[in-house]
């Protein structure tokens, strides 16, 4: 299979679009490890505005939500759609019309969330959508698990990536989504998405003038595991640099997985934020957001709402 060259759909006839290369033939009605088929599943559209400011600006990120996903997190903020498959089929075309009423809407960026396992969909999508003059940045937010080889194939239709670097240690990542080769893999992915696309620009935090291309990640600090969370800030200061655009982010919240695991039961507090904030002061990281430690759940989803945030400006 030629990643580089994927934009036809008979990818999901033998799967192996993300790491875990499942093999499933999704075009026949199976399920891949990412829960779902060849049918594109989105459970929520619409301008955001609760991502980092240089992506909201001031008419918010037309983010766009797929149902499912190949990592598979059981903390997932967002379960109700990676693991309890919330949402709504749309055909090629229905989800090209999507696409184009929500550029319409005059967001900063069409911001497509988890998106590799529907990747045949988008790029044909974003392809037509450029053919017909549609100009403002694609963003592809994902969880930095990728076949690195896919990574090419991305940047001809995304002008900025936006990965986590969820894991260091691989047995947490183990623990968390069955598969400790992710701190390689999205190692991987990441540097190529660097070499391919440079750092986040314009960079400017107050959202006044928002990116329109580049790699900024993203790295969740969980509550409990704060060696992890230095390691990774080390791991990405080594390899990339303190001029790395980096969001370091405190809102975790458990889900009803963590309950049932009886793992990640709490919130984060800021005694153990702020240990990790220090690390990034201290790596001289210069181009990083850092949330702070929120005090309501404004922004945790609930995608059984027609607008999953609360915290989303009327």
């Amino acid at each position: 299979m030629n990643c580089a060259t994927i934009t036809n759909f008979e990818a999901y006839e033998n799967c192996r679009l993300c790491p875990r290369e499942c093999g499933v033939d999704r075009a026949a009605g199976r399920t891949g490890v990412c829960e779902e088929t060849a049918e594109c599943r989105i459970a929520s559209a619409g301008p955001h505005f609760g991502e980092e400011p240089c992506f909201s600006g001031t008419r918010g990120s037309g983010t766009v939500f797929f149902t499912g996903c190949s990592t598979g997190c059981f903390f997932c903020q967002n379960w109700q759609i990676s693991h309890e498959g919330a949402g709504h089929v749309y055909d090629r075309e229905s989800f090209y019309a999507l696409l184009k009423a929500l550029a319409a809407k005059d967001v900063h960026n069409i911001n497509f969330v988890t998106p590799d396992h529907f990747w045949p969909h988008i790029a044909w999508a974003c392809s037509r959508l450029r053919t017909e003059g549609v100009s403002i940045p694609f963003l592809f937010n994902s969880s930095g698990y990728h076949r690195e080889d896919m990574i090419e194939a991305y940047a001809g239709h995304m002008n900025i990536f936006m990965p986590d670097f969820k894991f260091a240690d691989p047995e947490l990542a183990q623990q968390c989504m069955q598969d400790r080769r992710y701190p390689d893999i999205a190692l991987k992915a990441i540097r190529k998405m660097v070499e391919l696309k440079g750092f986040l620009t314009p960079w400017d935090p107050s959202g006044e003038t928002t990116a329109v291309s580049g790699v900024l990640v993203r790295h969740l600090v969980l509550p409990g595991h704060i060696q992890n969370s230095i390691d990774a800030l080390h791991l990405l200061k080594n390899e990339f640099g303190p001029l790395l655009p980096i969001s370091v982010m405190s809102q975790f919240r458990p889900t009803r997985l963590c309950t049932a695991r009886d793992c990640l039961t709490r919130t984060l507090s800021p005694q153990e934020f702020e240990e990790v904030v220090a690390e990034v002061e201290s790596l001289g990281f210069e181009n990083a957001f850092i949330q702070s430690v929120p005090d309501s759940d404004a922004f945790m989803p609930d995608f059984r709402r027609n607008d999953p945030f609360r915290g989303n400006r009327r």
